[in-house]
């Protein structure tokens, strides 16, 4: 049997965060509430670099670059397939 993977809420988060930097041992909120690990880790790490839980704000520089990169690399390959299917059309005429 497989877990449904669960998903949080960014009170949720924000208030687990709170409860660990609180004092709250760390085992005792992973078994409280059926966390895992990493995910608890993942939220703390979060909260303390940019404040947020959303993966957008907590992008290096290098990897927003790489997905504005990947995003234009497509967009000119559509863009060359265009003018691939235009010269073909242009040529027959």
């Amino acid at each position: 049997m497989t877990k449904v993977r669960r998903t949080f809420t960014p009170e949720f988060k924000a208030q687990m965060v709170k409860l660990y930097e609180n004092g709250k041992p760390r085992k005792d909120i992973i078994s409280e509430y059926d966390l895992t690990p990493s995910a608890l880790d993942k939220w703390v790490k979060q909260s303390q670099t940019s404040g947020s839980f959303k993966e957008k704000d907590n992008r290096t520089p290098e990897e927003a670059e790489l997905i504005m990169l990947r995003k234009e690399n497509q967009r000119l390959l559509m863009e060359n397939d265009i003018l691939k299917q235009a010269a073909l059309i242009i040529g027959r005429k």
